[in-house]
This record gives C-alpha cells, sequence and structure tokens, in this order.
C-alpha cells in the first residue's frame, strides 16, 4: 500500500528532471523540423556540388539528430534505472547525436559505394562502445550531494 502511494506522489527531484527532459525533446523535434526541411529544399533546389555535399551532410546529422532525440529519451526512460530520474538532459543529446553521426557516416560511406552491412554493424558497435565507456564513466565519478 506504502509503494503505490510513494510511485503516485511527484518529488521536486522529478518534476525537474520530467520538466528538462520535456524541453530537450521539444527543442529536438524543432531541430529534426529544420532538418528536415533544409534537407527537402537543399534537395530539391541545387545541384550537388561540393559545398552543397557539406551542407547535405550538415543537415542530415540535424535531422537525424533531432529524430532521434524524443526514441533516445523513451528508451532511456524505458529501461534505465529510476526511470531516467538522474539522467541528465546532456546525455540524451549525446546519445541521439551518435544515431545521427552513425546516419551521417552511413551515407558518407554510402557515396563512393564504401558502405557494406559488416562495416555499418562494426561502425554501430564502435558508437554504443564508446558510449557505454563515457556512461560507465559518469556512473563512476564521485558527486558530494
Amino acid at each position: 500500500m506504502a509503494s503505490t502511494r510513494q510511485a503516485g506522489r511527484r518529488t521536486p527531484r522529478r518534476e525537474y528532471v520530467e520538466a528538462t527532459h520535456t524541453s530537450v525533446v521539444v527543442a529536438g523535434i524543432l531541430v529534426a523540423v529544420g532538418g528536415w526541411s533544409g534537407l527537402i529544399w537543399l534537395l530539391s533546389n541545387t545541384l550537388p556540388t561540393v559545398p552543397n555535399r557539406w551542407v547535405f551532410y550538415a543537415l542530415l546529422q540535424i535531422a537525424l539528430t533531432g529524430t532521434a532525440l524524443p526514441f533516445v529519451r523513451f528508451l532511456n526512460q524505458r529501461f534505465s534505472r529510476e526511470r531516467g530520474l538522474f539522467l541528465r538532459p546532456g546525455v540524451l543529446v549525446r546519445q541521439a547525436t551518435w544515431v545521427g553521426l552513425f546516419g551521417t557516416t552511413c551515407a558518407w560511406l554510402r557515396i563512393p559505394r564504401l558502405l557494406s552491412v559488416p562495416l555499418a554493424i562494426v561502425i554501430a558497435l564502435a558508437l554504443i562502445a564508446i558510449e557505454a565507456l563515457l556512461r560507465l564513466r559518469e556512473r563512476a565519478a564521485w558527486r558530494p550531494e
């Protein structure tokens, strides 16, 4: 009975984290809309010259990062300890940036036809390993509160 009462109560920490995570997700949606509209404009109105390719990669990175941000927040809230209560918003942005970097790298390797499924898996595993080591370092850091 006591656990159901505690589960229904909102602590100030939980309200703060939910508010910051919500603002990060809203910002991610706005960034995604800007990135995808920029990509649509770029693909429909320009020729594929070298500077436009760099703009394509930058807009693709922005669009994929913004698109991945709500999903990253959902996965962290669903599968992490304490329902993501102690997760800083910067971690959400960093993890979404890894998704954008993976997509941009795959697009970059696709142009000279160098991308293969094993290479994409190796790149994904490398990015996952980097994120796991960063999360391990953050968890091991001592923060007096």
